[in-house]
């Protein structure tokens, strides 16, 4: 849904080894946080994925998220 005042991002974030995690958040600077402080368990924690390095702004959630499957 398109919500002018809303803002979704798809963003990348990175090890330091370089493994790479896409995610999907209207929330951003919230969720890096919570992935650089390990408190998103799974790959994000066990990978150590906690630089951000790409994001990209959207009004609209679908866009937000047809854009991380199309990377």
């Amino acid at each position: 849904m398109t919500n002018p005042e809303r803002r979704y991002h798809f963003y990348i974030m990175a090890s330091r080894s370089r493994t790479l995690y896409s995610g999907v958040t209207s929330k951003l600077e919230k969720r890096v946080w919570q992935h650089k402080n390990h408190r998103v368990s799974g790959f994000t924690d066990r990978y150590n994925i906690e630089r951000l390095v790409y994001f990209e702004r959207y009004s609209d959630i679908r866009t937000a998220i047809n854009r991380e499957k199309q990377v």
